[in-house]
C-alpha cells in the first residue's frame, strides 16, 4: 500500500499544514490500497496565493505559448496514459478495457489547441473594441466518476484562457489526480499556474467556494452539492459554472432500428457501471414495441461480463464505494416496491462474486413517469424502460424531470429526429448513438447546471468581456 504524504502548491510537493490521513479502499476487493493526506482551508489559502502570484505573467502569455504548453502536456500525458488508467482501475474499479476514461481527457487538451488557434480574444464591433480577458484564479472542484476527463476538460479551458488554477479532485479518486499533476509538472507548467489540494467537500471544497481571491468556481457533482457550492460562493459574487446531475432519456421512435437502439442503450447506460451524468437511464419505446425491446435488452445484458476490472474481458466493474453500492441497492428496492417490473438483475451482487461493490446489471419495465427510478438519478447500472403512445407523450415524459443534461433520439428519419431533439429540454442531444464531440458545448438545463464546458463555449466561461469604447475612429 502506497502512502501519499503531499499536495502540490506553487510548483512543489509539500506536506499539508494540518494533515489528516484518509485510507482508500478498493471497490473491487474492499481492502485498503493507499492513503492520502487531506488538505485544510489553510492549504487552500496558500494555493490561492500561489495562483494569484502566477496569474499576471501567465495571463499575458500568447496563444502560441499556450499552444506550446498544451503540446508538451500531451506528449507527457501520452507517455503516462497507462499509469493513469491503472490508477483509475485501482481507485474506482473502472475496467482497464474502458480506455475512453483517459482518451477523453487527452481529447480535451487536443481540442484546446484547435479552439485556441481559431479564437480571437479581441475583435472590433463598429467603433468599439471588444476584448476577452482571463477571469483570474479558478477553483476546479471535480467528481470521482470520470476523475481525469472532468479535471482535464476544465483545466484545458482554464489554461487556454490564461487562468491559473486551484484544483480539488474527489477524495475518493485522488490517485489519478496525483499522476496528472506529475504530468503537468513534467511538462513545465509554471509554478503556481496549477495547484492540487486533496480534500473533502465540507473542508476544501467549501474553502475554495468561499475564498475571496478565487474569481470562478467550476464544479462537477450532484445537484445537492452544486446548490451548496453556489450558496457558499454567492457572498463573494464569483462566477459559478456547474455540471450537475442527469436523468437522460432516450426516445426510440417506431421507425428506428430497435436492435441497434437496445444494444447502444445497454452499452452506454451501463458504461462505467452506470456512473455517468449523461447515462441514458430512461429508455422510451412505443407501447407496441415494448415486449420486443425488453427481449432485445435482456439479450444484451446477458453479454455483459461483470467482474475483476483488471481482466481485459470485463465490461462492468464495481461501483466506487460502499455508500454508492448501498444507494443503488436502495433504488432497485424502490423500483420493486413501487411496482415496476424487474426483467433483469435485481438486488445484491452477482452470485459468482463474494466481495467488492458489484451490482447486477438491472432493467425495469413498465416504469411509470412518477416512479422514483424514473425521476431520480441512480448513478448505477439500472435502466428504466418506459412505454409511450405518441411523440407528444414521449416528449412530455422525457422532459418531465428536474434534470436536463443529456438526451438521445433513435430514428431512421433525420428530419424527424431533429424535430424531436429540438424539443427535448437538455443541453446535449445525440442522434442514433453518435459519439460525443469535444468541440460541442456540454452543460445542462434546469437543475443539471449552468454554464458550458468544452470547445469555444467552454473557453468563454473562463473569460471576462471588456468593452473599449472610443478607441477606434468612427
Amino acid at each position: 500500500m502506497r502512502n501519499h504524504e503531499t499536495i502540490y502548491i506553487d510548483g512543489q510537493w509539500v506536506a499539508p499544514v494540518d494533515p489528516k490521513r484518509l485510507e482508500l479502499i478498493s471497490p473491487t476487493t474492499e481492502n485498503p490500497i493507499a492513503s492520502v493526506c487531506l488538505a485544510s482551508a489553510r492549504d487552500v489559502d496558500l494555493a490561492v496565493k500561489a495562483a494569484r502570484k502566477a496569474f499576471p505573467s501567465f495571463s499575458e502569455t500568447s496563444k502560441e505559448e499556450r499552444i506550446a504548453l498544451f503540446e508538451r502536456i500531451i506528449e507527457v500525458y501520452q507517455a503516462r496514459q497507462k499509469d493513469l488508467m491503472a490508477a483509475i482501475t485501482l481507485e474506482m474499479g473502472s475496467p482497464k478495457s474502458q480506455v475512453i476514461m483517459t482518451q477523453a481527457a487527452l481529447q480535451g487538451f487536443q481540442q484546446a489547441i484547435t479552439t485556441l488557434r481559431g479564437y480571437n480574444f479581441e475583435v472590433q464591433e463598429g467603433s468599439n473594441v471588444i476584448r476577452r480577458e482571463p477571469i483570474g484564479v479558478c477553483g476546479l472542484i471535480t467528481a470521482w466518476n470520470w476523475p481525469v476527463q472532468i479535471l482535464c476538460t476544465k483545466l484545458s479551458s482554464a489554461f487556454a484562457a490564461g487562468c491559473t488554477v486551484v484544483a480539488k479532485p474527489s477524495e475518493f479518486t485522488p490517485l489519478s489526480a496525483i499522476i496528472l499533476t506529475e504530468i503537468l509538472d513534467a511538462a513545465g507548467v509554471p509554478p503556481g499556474v496549477f495547484n492540487l489540494v486533496i480534500g473533502d467537500g465540507p473542508t476544501v471544497g467549501h474553502a475554495i467556494s468561499t475564498h475571496p481571491d478565487i474569481d470562478l468556481v467550476s464544479f462537477t457533482g450532484s445537484t445537492r452539492a452544486g446548490v451548496q457550492v453556489a450558496q457558499a460562493a454567492a457572498a463573494s459574487v464569483k462566477r459559478v459554472c456547474q455540471e450537475l446531475g442527469g436523468k437522460s432519456a432516450n426516445i426510440v421512435l417506431p421507425d428506428a432500428d430497435l436492435r441497434q437502439a437496445a444494444q447502444w442503450n445497454i452499452a452506454r447506460c451501463f458504461s462505467n457501471s452506470g456512473q455517468s451524468c449523461h447515462a441514458p437511464s430512461r429508455m422510451l419505446v412505443h407501447e407496441d414495441q415494448l415486449d420486443q425491446a425488453i427481449d432485445l435488452l435482456c439479450e444484451e445484458v446477458k453479454k455483459i461480463k461483470v467482474g475483476d476490472p483488471e481482466d481485459a474481458s470485463t465490461t462492468l466493474g464495481p461501483v466506487v464505494n460502499k455508500a454508492q453500492f448501498d444507494r443503488v441497492q436502495m433504488y432497485i428496492q424502490k423500483g420493486i416496491d413501487e411496482g415496476a417490473r424487474l426483467v433483469c438483475g435485481g438486488l445484491g451482487r452477482p452470485p459468482e462474486l463474494t466481495s467488492g461493490y458489484f451490482i447486477k446489471p438491472t432493467v425495469f419495465a413498465d416504469v411509470k413517469p412518477e416512479m422514483t427510478i424514473a425521476q431520480e438519478e441512480i448513478f448505477g447500472p439500472v435502466l428504466a424502460v418506459m412505454p409511450y403512445r405518441s411523440i407528444e407523450q414521449a416528449l412530455e415524459i422525457a422532459n418531465g424531470t428536474r434534470y436536463g443534461l443529456g438526451a438521445y433520439v433513435f430514428t431512421s428519419d433525420r428530419k424527424t429526429g431533429h424535430e424531436v431533439g429540438s424539443r427535448m429540454r437538455a443541453g446535449r442531444v445525440f442522434l442514433n448513438g453518435v459519439a460525443s464531440n469535444p468541440a460541442a458545448p456540454m452543460g445542462g438545463y434546469k437543475q443539471s447546471g449552468n454554464g458550458r464546458e468544452m470547445g469555444v463555449f467552454g473557453l468563454e466561461e473562463y473569460l471576462e468581456v471588456k468593452a473599449m469604447i472610443g478607441f477606434v475612429d468612427r
